[in-house]
């Protein structure tokens, strides 16, 4: 017998054996007992269901994902799905009960009482309780933790006060009655304020959680929130993983079991892989793609309504934009109506002041339609004030060419920023550099007024127009033009504060006329948020003072 044959049999037996004798692991092969023939189950085991896992991108990389340090939609778009407030804007975009089941106000408007639900628990078990928000909100307004929006809790009677070190801690007027009833008082009725508690910086911090580790909130292993979705991975400058809450009150209309968020700043890259299918769903989306999109009539396109104001600061602390000419000869020079058809093109609005349309009155009428048009495009007008400033401040047209315009790296900011750019240098003279930066440290800049000309955006709070007209007031933390006018600071505090509505709504619009002819800032357009979805994708909704809703949303392939 050769050897190629005796190796030929040997193969066969090893064969034989591995496919006939099996043997389970940590166990004999199982004996017959000779009673009845072995037989073999050969139904096929059902195949588990892959989880839905919905893909898409956050164009920047969080600053942080501490509520009370939160400042940008980078970082709001995360949080949104990981906490959740009082109150909650639900899929038919009404303010509706959320971890809160029931409230009452006094007679006298200035005092809530919310009871929160029997059912809500944090991500790590822990019970929701009513000593939490306390905790939370008097944290954020709390001055060495220096939130740019303890602002929003400023309506709390004492809120202020403690914020500015001109009162106590023990002044802030929101107290947990016990671990279910949290009783609020406010300096003066203030008619939004349900929908503020939706609001991000007024979620709750789980406060056992937050007292044990200041850094709780910068990585995912830390992280306990009380949302839908809970944070389980944070790949700083790389990716966001969210998965479902089990421990959440409403988790069984939760039908996604996770998001997936890259975090990459170029909106090209971004599409490019939502369109190779990497992607199901995708914001915001190059303004070229939009446009096409729109030509073809692609059902994949959504065109999300939005209040918010696209502008430019003018930062007045920086000659020569400290002079008012100047900075009206910068906007009477703007064509916004070429940026909104030729450059954006996701039917935007070119801007008529800083309150964009959709904000209800006090009759419950378009805002605008009773300020009316506050921007001017006069090239001829625009040029004269401008030279007459320049000159007013010892200046000439050639010194511009050391003002920069500062945007966050994006397509569509650098193409409306080059358009602004050709713009100024056809009808004014000037040579303007431009440079572009990541999103948070463009947004450090601005606060340390590191800047001349910055690209900014501002999508409202809230529905109520005074969420863009306080962005103004001297005292404001997002007042990033260093603008300071004491008029206008009276009518943002009347605003605020009356309890008459026709009064506070005629204050807010005699304050944009005068910041308008103030001209700290040039608005440029009023958005919108095209996205684009799968068709495989349902359950999206957008409400208009928020990026969209991935909540109740659902993958069925």
């Amino acid at each position: 017998m050769n050897k190629k044959f005796l190796m030929l049999v040997s193969l066969l037996l090893i064969t034989a054996i591995i496919f006939t004798g099996c043997v389970p692991k940590g166990g004999d092969a199982p004996k017959d007992t000779g009673s009845t023939p072995a037989t073999t189950d050969t139904t096929p085991a059902p195949t588990p269901a892959e989880p839905k896992i919905l893909k898409t991108n956050n164009s920047s990389e969080p600053g942080s994902l501490d509520p009370a340090l939160a400042q940008g939609t980078h970082e709001s778009w995360i949080l949104d799905h990981t906490f959740e407030g009082l109150m909650k804007v639900d899929p038919n975009l009404k303010v509706v009960p959320g971890m809160a089941k029931e409230y009452k106000v006094s007679d006298d408007n200035l005092t809530y009482t919310f009871t929160l639900r029997d059912d809500i628990k944090w991500s790590n078990g822990d019970p929701v309780t009513a000593q939490d928000f306390e905790f939370a909100w008097k944290r954020a307004l709390d001055p060495d933790m220096a939130s740019d929006y303890a602002h929003q809790l400023y309506y709390i009677k004492g809120g202020e006060a403690y914020n500015t070190d001109a009162g106590s801690v023990d002044d802030v007027a929101v107290k947990a009655l016990d671990d279910k009833t949290l009783e609020v008082t406010l300096e003066a009725p203030t008619a939004y304020f349900l929908e503020l508690t939706a609001f991000y910086t007024l979620y709750p911090v789980n406060k056992k959680v937050a007292e044990s580790n200041a850094d709780w909130a910068k990585n995912a292993n830390t992280h306990v929130s009380n949302g839908p979705f809970t944070l389980t991975e944070w790949e700083h400058n790389a990716s966001i993983k969210i998965r479902k809450n089990e421990n959440y009150y409403d988790s069984a209309s939760i039908k996604l079991d996770g998001v997936d968020f890259d975090i990459i700043d170029d909106e090209n890259t971004a599409w490019q892989k939502y369109e190779g299918g990497d992607y199901d769903f995708l914001s915001p989306l190059p303004q070229a793609v939009v446009a096409q999109m729109k030509d073809n009539s692609n059902p994949e396109l959504v065109i999300g309504a939005e209040v918010g104001t696209y502008y430019y600061n003018l930062n007045s602390k920086v000659k020569p934009f400290n002079n008012v000419k100047v900075r009206k000869g910068l906007s009477m020079t703007l064509d916004r109506q070429t940026i909104v058809d030729k450059i954006a093109q996701g039917g935007q609005i070119a801007a008529e002041g800083v309150v964009p349309f959709g904000m209800p009155d006090e009759n419950g009428k378009e805002y605008r339609d009773n300020v009316g048009q506050l921007i001017t495009y006069n090239v001829e007008e625009g040029k004269k004030l401008f030279l007459e400033g320049l000159a007013e401040e010892g200046m000439k047209v050639e010194d511009f060419k050391n003002m920069v315009i500062l945007y966050n790296t994006s397509e569509a900011h650098k193409k409306i920023a080059q358009a602004a750019q050709e713009m100024w240098r056809v009808n004014l003279g000037v040579e303007i550099q431009l440079e572009n930066v990541d999103f948070q440290v463009k947004l450090d800049r601005e606060k340390a007024g590191d800047y001349h000309i910055s690209r900014a955006g501002w999508i409202g709070d809230y529905m109520d127009p005074i969420t863009f007209i306080e962005l103004w007031e001297s005292s404001s933390s997002f007042n990033d033009s260093k603008y300071n006018n004491p008029e206008y600071d009276e009518l943002v505090a009347i605003a605020k504060t009356s309890p008459d509505a026709k009064e506070r709504f005629e204050a807010m619009r005699k304050a944009e006329k005068i910041v308008m002819e103030d001209m700290p800032v040039v608005p440029v357009y009023f958005y919108t948020q095209p996205y684009a979805q799968k068709p495989y994708v349902t359950g999206v909704y957008k409400p208009l003072v928020n990026y969209p809703k991935l909540t109740y949303a659902d993958i069925n392939k």
